[in-house]
């Protein structure tokens, strides 16, 4: 399956999408990121962006790198990981 990136309100990112494949609760993966099921929702749903730390153990939860999560183009306006 291809997992693309959702333009949502805030900042795109495929959490909910990789969540999803991997069939895994808000709440679980709250736990596994020992942070509330509010905050998963938030990066979720583009309202909030994770500290540094946080956003390290995300990726590290998928397996996957940062920059492939979250879309940092769209945050800065401008590709700067691919210059």
């Amino acid at each position: 399956a291809t997992i693309t990136i959702e333009n949502v309100s805030g900042i795109p990112n495929i959490v909910a999408q990789l969540r999803r494949a991997k069939n895994v609760r808000q709440g679980d993966l709250a736990k596994k990121l020992k942070v509330s099921r509010q905050t998963v929702s938030a990066i979720e749903n583009g309202h909030y962006f994770p500290s540094l730390p946080l956003a390290f153990r995300i990726a590290e939860f998928f397996g996957l790198a940062i920059e492939d999560i979250f879309n940092f183009d769209y945050i800065y306006g401008y590709s700067f990981l691919h210059s």
